[in-house]
């Protein structure tokens, strides 16, 4: 009698693959099992989730560069730049192709400092997650809604169906912010309260600093602002 031969064990996936992976699993089968699990993965470190970030901001950036490079134009001939020279569309496509690894780099390091405030109200919270599990869990939720962010920009230049793609894009964005609670709370391993308490008392206090600040400039430069509209729309008279 035979006996039956075991069939190979396929290797765990690496690399790139991995990374597809490990984003399929946070997008699509989102759970507190499914985070725990990536937030134990070998891998999970705060330098990936940082690599993960810059790819996907700057593969979203390029993306969306021909919807940008429109509006950067627009703005350009509604602001009378284009009359005194300045090229109108390719200045304007330039000027997001050029600023799309910085704009890249920005997005790592607010990232890094939203993990970071978020890991640590976790911890008071009594989370018993690290900052690279976290870091890990968001950016598997976050690269992959760049790359997704950047095509419904690109999309939304499409005549007509710019406000669908619109409102698809704000329907991502709010199942973004359920899968980042659901990463809090799985990585460290607590309840609901204490995952959105986490996750949103840095951005309300961002909001509130950020309204303050604007009222703030606002207050302190409108005559300047109001004198600066005015010369834009006041027409110049011919020769």
């Amino acid at each position: 009698m035979n006996e039956p031969t075991n069939a190979p064990m396929l290797p765990p996936p690496s690399g790139v693959s991995e990374w597809v992976s490990v984003w399929r699993d946070a997008i699509t089968r989102p759970s507190d099992t499914t985070f725990a699990r990536i937030a134990q993965m070998p891998n999970a470190k705060s330098t990936t989730a940082f690599l993960w970030v810059f790819l996907g901001s700057l593969v979203g950036s390029l993306l969306a560069l021909p919807a940008q490079g429109v509006m950067m134009s627009q703005m350009m001939r509604g602001m009378g730049l284009e009359e005194q020279g300045f090229p109108a569309a390719g200045g304007g496509i330039m000027t997001v192709l050029c600023g799309a690894p910085i704009g890249a780099v920005v997005s790592v390091v607010l990232f890094a400092i939203g993990a970071g405030i978020v890991q640590l109200l976790a911890r008071m919270f009594g989370g018993r997650g690290t900052f690279d599990q976290l870091a890990y869990a968001l950016a598997a939720v976050i690269a992959p809604f760049y790359v997704v962010s950047g095509l419904l920009s690109l999309l939304s230049a499409i005549p007509f169906a710019g406000f669908c793609f619109g409102l698809l894009g704000f329907a991502v964005a709010i199942y973004v912010l359920v899968l980042e609670v659901m990463a809090v709370k799985g990585v460290n391993q607590f309840g609901w309260g204490q995952a959105i308490g986490s996750l949103l008392l840095p951005v309300l206090a961002a909001a509130c600093c950020l309204s303050v600040a604007v009222g703030a400039l606002l207050s302190m430069a409108s005559p300047e602002l109001m004198e600066f509209f005015n010369s834009i729309m006041t027409p110049v008279p011919g020769p």
